[in-house]
């Protein structure tokens, strides 16, 4: 079971679904913090009440000291919208989720409703998401997860929004099972990074 650090930066429907799914024993997780770079979020105020330690920290630097009083094997990106450094020793333990099929759609800029607005303004009939290991790039490290979902002629940029998330509502968890089976290094090594 995988130590968890989730860091987020909005409503934590992200965390809503990581807790859902560590309450049925879905998840090999357990989330041992909570971080937000936005004051007074609303993902926060979940945290507590699941009964997370709970933490803002505006900068890297802030983040990663209050990492430091924890036992952390990974640090998850739940909506988290800057591009993180982790200490040394958690370099390599960063995943995130993308809201596309990386390597589309993705890089700095390319997040929430800018990518569901380039998949539509490109007329794709599929999209997705990737969860991947986070590196000094945005959206370049290690893919551990892709899932897809098809797309109708006439979605609005909501309705990808939402077909989008309902993926990685399933995507994230999964990756992580499967890092805890696997181990963080398997995937880096698949891919020679």
């Amino acid at each position: 079971m995988l130590k968890m650090a989730v860091l987020l930066s909005g409503s934590g429907r992200t965390l809503d679904n990581f807790h859902e799914r560590i309450v049925k024993g879905t998840l090999a997780g357990k989330i041992e913090v909570v971080v937000s770079n936005v004051k007074g979020v609303l993902g926060l105020g979940k945290a507590e009440k699941y009964g997370y330690p709970a933490f803002h920290a505006g900068d890297n630097a802030g983040i990663n000291r209050i990492l430091a009083d924890y036992d952390i094997d990974i640090v998850c990106l739940a909506g988290y919208l800057k591009l993180y450094t982790p200490p040394p020793e958690l370099a390599r333990a960063v995943i995130n989720i993308h809201p596309s099929l990386i390597p589309s759609f993705c890089g700095d800029g390319f997040y929430g409703h800018h990518v569901h607005s380039a998949v539509k303004a490109r007329g794709c009939t599929i999209s997705g998401c990737t969860v991947h290991f986070a590196d000094e790039k945005y959206d370049e490290g290690p893919i551990i997860l892709q899932k897809c979902v098809e797309l109708a002629y006439d979605d609005d940029i909501d309705t990808i929004a939402a077909k989008v998330f309902a993926a990685e509502c399933e995507a994230f968890p999964e990756a992580i099972n499967r890092v805890d089976e696997r181990g963080i290094e398997f995937f880096w090594k698949r891919v020679g990074l």
